[in-house]
């Protein structure tokens, strides 16, 4: 019997010195295609059951959300909790759902048993197809940098994809215990977002999250990947700190959270310099941006709809950047530098942005990774920092590139 609550309310975070051995790993080891998933250092959520689904029409999600949540407390259901995916396109059909159960616990990182390994896994004989070549890749950098430096914008995320088939049926729980043993102390998920298609991946960066009156949101931008020899990963991590590049970029999406959390909340925090996290794949540039929310009636996701998209994922003007990333990508991003997570009726939740991700769908997987462009940008530097964000999925279904 697992050793999780049937309970869809705030989880408050576990006692370090008292740890609720295996209650958070017994919802990953419960977790099968077609339930939702979340892990997230507060909680770990896992949700099951048809429920209700979020529908798609002309009002704004965030109305479409109450509508649903309230309804389901009008049926009789006790604290129900809205869970599932937002796409970067933020006219395109959300994949949210208020399940019919669902049960919680502490978060990965505070049980002892999330220390395991995963275990093995079939090997796997992966064809991997880069969708655009690494090259071609580059040459839409270079060719954004150029833009800049005539002044039409300041900054563009451009993306690349890995599409990966095999013949064998894809083995989701596995690759989900992977991700969630590998960084424990992230967002991993694993949400269904169509018949047989599932967006799995382990996010580092937390868009926003509202408790009670207090908001919290951790913009990240600057990145370098990380070295297996200590020396050098340190020294990464320094130069990091003072790269004048990627503390501008960073600095523009710090002021961009600052200027959309500002009309919602007082007494706002936000650090002067930024600090370093780290995942096992990379080291990124961090600030924790905190604020006291001026209005009970505004819920975690609409701060989340506020923010989204931040120039972190898309760019700056956002206008500008979408239309630059529509004529570069040679694909459609779909879930890709959305936004995962759940809320429930009282307005708390925790809405992450929808990075180090894979779609995944019968026996193919498209990976996703993208880069900040600015003026300073050099294309073999950002097509290098993609392949570094390649290796935390790669890493998770056992492929190289």
């Amino acid at each position: 019997m697992s050793t999780a609550s049937q309970v869809a309310t705030h989880v408050p975070p576990a006692d370090p010195a008292h740890p609720a051995v295996g209650a958070a790993t017994s919802l990953l080891d419960t977790y099968a295609p077609g339930d939702h998933f979340l892990a997230t250092p507060g909680r770990t959520l896992l949700a099951r059951g048809t429920g209700r689904r979020v529908p798609h029409d002309g009002r704004p999600l965030t109305e479409r959300v109450d509508a649903t949540l309230a309804e389901a407390v009008a049926a009789g259901q006790e604290s129900p909790v809205v869970i599932g995916a937002i796409p970067f396109d933020r006219t395109a059909p959300a994949a949210l759902h208020v399940p019919a159960t669902v049960s919680s616990a502490p978060p990965l990182a505070s049980d002892p048993l999330i220390a395991l390994p995963a275990g093995s896994s079939a090997t796997a004989d992966w064809r991997i197809r880069p969708v655009p070549e690494p090259e071609v890749y580059g040459e839409g950098v270079a060719a954004a940098v150029a833009r800049m430096w005539r002044g039409e914008f300041s900054k563009v995320v451009l993306a690349r994809t890995l599409e990966l088939s095999s013949e064998a049926p894809l083995d989701l729980p596995a690759m989900l215990q992977r991700l969630a043993r590998r960084d424990p102390s992230g967002y991993t998920f694993a949400l269904p977002t169509g018949p047989a298609r599932t967006l799995i991946g382990a996010s580092p960066e937390l868009l926003v999250s509202r408790r009670g009156n207090q908001v919290v949101s951790n913009p990240l931008a600057g990145s370098t990947p990380r070295s297996d020899d200590l020396a050098e990963d340190v020294r990464r991590a320094a130069t990091l700190l003072e790269s004048v590049k990627d503390l501008h970029e960073h600095a523009v999406v710090v002021d961009a959270v600052h200027q959309a959390l500002a009309p919602h909340c007082t007494g706002m925090t936000v650090p002067a310099r930024p600090t370093l996290i780290r995942t096992a794949t990379m080291w990124h540039l961090s600030t924790t941006v905190t604020g006291t929310l001026t209005s009970p009636g505004t819920s975690a996701l609409d701060l989340a709809m506020a923010l989204h998209p931040t120039p972190a994922v898309c760019g700056t003007p956002t206008r500008t950047a979408r239309q630059v990333i529509a004529a570069t990508e040679p694909f459609d991003r779909g879930f890709f530098t959305g936004v995962v997570g759940w809320g429930n009726a009282e307005g708390d939740g925790e809405w992450v942005v929808t990075i180090r991700c894979a779609e995944a769908e019968e026996r193919t997987l498209r990976l996703y990774a993208g880069a900040g462009v600015v003026a300073a940008s050099e294309p073999e530097a950002e097509t290098a920092e993609t392949g570094a964000k390649f290796r935390t999925f790669l890493s998770a279904v056992g492929a190289e590139l």
